[in-house]
């Protein structure tokens, strides 16, 4: 693809993306409330989720995708429900230590598929990737080679913003030392992945 189409995607794409949205919201919650382990297996699973919706707007897929809206909106709700049991684990821990609780209570696994399930059901990538997308970029003339160039702004761009918002995360964290402070971390976090659920179920 020419260089210019490539900027206009990565900026409309960077711009969609440095507004938090669910995704952003659940995984600095996380952090503040356990440390930055497991937060590359959350943003792998939501590149993934990304790349799905890349590739059923740049396929054509677009209608097939309204066909399987049911499959969507179920994945949209557990994950919802997923950000929801994190809310009440956050909300109900124990104040420990901040160097007791860096290691990741959760599966790897259970994360990637958490940030899969945010972002197949995240309005924001829903709108940009079948609506704003074809704006953007013309599909109809796009060869395989702009789809791997496109692909792979999607993956650094992603991973860039969220690994970003990850670490300034992790190091606002280590300024709350106190068992007060760390109590009052974990409530907010809770109350911030209840948000991002409601977010993820009501939109």
């Amino acid at each position: 693809m020419d260089i210019e189409n490539l900027l206009v995607f990565a900026a409309a794409y960077f711009a969609v993306l440095v507004l938090p949205g669910p995704g952003v919201t659940a995984l600095i919650a996380r952090v503040l409330a356990r440390g930055t382990d497991g937060s590359p297996a959350f943003i792998a699973g939501f590149v993934t989720g990304a790349l799905v919706w890349f590739s059923v707007a740049a396929t054509g897929l677009a209608a097939v995708a309204s066909v399987f809206a049911t499959l969507f909106v179920a994945i949209r709700y557990a994950g919802a429900a997923y950000l929801l049991y994190l809310a009440w684990k956050f909300w109900t821990a124990p104040p420990r230590p901040l160097q007791t609780i860096d290691v990741s209570p959760d599966g790897r696994g259970r994360l990637f598929l958490a940030g899969l399930a945010i972002n197949l059901g995240n309005p924001k990538a829903i709108v940009f990737f079948l609506a704003l997308l074809p704006t953007v970029v013309n599909l109809d003339s796009l060869t395989p080679l702009g789809f791997a160039e496109l692909a792979a702004l999607v993956v650094v761009i992603a991973s860039s913003v969220l690994s970003a918002y990850a670490i300034a995360a992790g190091r606002a964290r280590r300024l709350f030392t106190s068992v007060r402070a760390v109590r009052l971390v974990n409530r907010g976090s809770g109350i911030a992945m209840a948000g991002a659920a409601a977010a993820v179920a009501t939109r």
